[in-house]
């Protein structure tokens, strides 16, 4: 009698139907399209090694948020492009630096006076609803200053065109506040959302410059305009599309601005304080780089400043934060300014640029930290319904400081000298820092 086969028994004893919530089953391939589970705990004392995710795997696996941070990052990519591309289109064309930076001056002023308009529509409409079309008036603009240009138009169509761009919504706000909508109650992970905010935002300041200048210079002066408007109005248009993570409109918003808000003029102030201090070290850091004889090395040297901010950001985000936001921003305000000592320090011990250039780097890992928790307290500040008014206020205190930044820093530089300018960020972060203490000690007096 043929002996009859046998099906062999499994291996290890392993049961028939593993218990799918026993942590010590591992996944072995047992053909092609299959998977069986396998447990070696009973006889191997397996354990589970699986390391929990980190802050920002855990921040990216909300449904959406991917989709829309896309979108964003290549919409706010534009905005360190166009100022150098206005510069070198119309210096370029036209001959005149002088009419370069007062045509750009003019879009920083009308966009100090319209984002927050801008920014209110939003709060009070939806982000789809109003950035889409004031994006597409704001790419117009871009491309008229770009046909002016080119087709040699009266030097006032500059003006007008490029103060049409006012209009470009303030895509980082519009981020946060999917963020806080999205992450509302979870503090650990606004915190990690804030810093990857802040370290995006760094990112983009230290490529966008020198994407722009590579496409002037290896294409045609007007390339860098028109390679930004098209990354805005495309980045705008994939981050509306994502309604799915748009915040809510309030159905009934309270008048009136944010500025009045407790808590918000003081942020505010120390934000005006803060950009002069960006605006200061980039004018005096690109005339000492002009002293030794090496221009074309400053934009190198401010974009490590600008690395080590990002990479900063990503660490702090990385981090618990401990204690209430209002009681770290004098401290990161205070480490801010010791650290800008650095490059002041070693520009008046040396004659050469590397020495200087790694005190900047340094001193700029002091950045994000700082920002990070100032746009923190203003989230936290901001009356509900006005988010993106809030966020748009504390970015237009920023480039209203880094224009007072600029001129201040590019006047002792030409009355002084370019090592002294170095003087003018310190004395800019140490106003910000007067002014967090004094608002802390307000608070705590009236708090008392």
């Amino acid at each position: 009698m043929p002996m009859q086969h046998q099906t062999p028994p499994p291996p290890w004893d392993a049961p028939k139907h593993p218990d799918p919530s026993d942590p010590r089953k591992i996944l072995c391939t047992v053909t092609a399209d299959a998977l069986v589970a396998v447990d070696f705990g009973p006889r191997f004392g397996h354990r589970d090694r699986t390391r929990p995710p980190g802050p920002y795997r855990r921040l990216f696996a909300v449904p959406g948020a991917r989709a829309f941070t896309l979108g964003n990052l290549l919409a706010r990519l534009p905005m360190g492009m166009f100022g150098i591309s206005a510069v070198v289109m119309i210096a370029g064309t036209r001959g005149s630096y002088a009419l370069a930076g007062a045509v750009t001056a003019t879009g920083l002023a009308a966009t100090a006076v319209v984002a927050p308009w801008t920014a209110r529509l939003i709060d009070r409409y939806g982000q789809a609803r109003i950035a889409v079309p004031a994006t597409a008036i704001a790419a117009l603009g871009s491309l008229a200053l770009l046909l002016c240009v080119h087709y040699e138009a009266p030097a006032w169509t500059l003006f007008a065109s490029y103060a049409a761009t006012a209009t470009t919504p303030n895509t980082g706000g519009m981020s946060r506040a999917r963020w806080a909508h999205l992450l509302k109650g979870d503090d650990n992970a606004l915190h990690t959302s804030n810093s990857f905010e802040q370290a995006a935002d760094e990112l983009c300041f230290m490529l966008g410059p020198v994407l722009a200048a590579f496409l002037c210079s290896a294409f045609f002066p007007e390339a860098g305009t028109l390679v930004g408007a098209g990354l805005l109005l495309t980045g705008v248009l994939l981050f509306a599309a994502q309604r799915s993570t748009e915040p809510p409109v309030h159905a009934r918003v309270l008048a009136g601005s944010p500025f009045r808000a407790p808590g918000i003029p003081p942020l505010l102030a120390g934000c005006l304080a803060m950009g002069a201090v960006f605006g200061s070290m980039e004018v005096v850091m690109i005339a000492y780089a002009d002293w030794q004889g090496h221009r074309a090395a400053a934009g190198v040297i401010l974009a490590l400043q600008a690395a080590g901010s990002c990479v900063a950001g990503l660490l702090f985000g990385a981090l618990r934060p401990t204690g209430r936001a209002e009681h770290r921003l004098p401290w990161c305000v205070a480490a801010m300014t010791a650290l800008l000592t650095l490059p002041l320090l070693a520009a008046a011990r040396t004659d050469s640029l590397p020495l200087p250039a790694l005190a900047l780097l340094i001193s700029g890992m002091a950045t994000a930290p700082t920002m990070i928790t100032t746009m923190t307290l203003v989230q936290q500040r901001t009356p509900e319904g006005h988010l993106n008014e809030g966020m748009t206020l504390a970015v237009t205190g920023l480039l209203a400081g880094i224009a007072c930044g600029s001129a201040i820093g590019g006047w002792t530089v030409d009355r002084v000298s370019p090592t002294a300018g170095f003087g003018v960020p310190v004395a800019a972060a140490a106003t910000a820092l007067m002014i967090c203490l004094t608002w802390r000690t307000s608070e705590s007096t009236e708090g008392a």
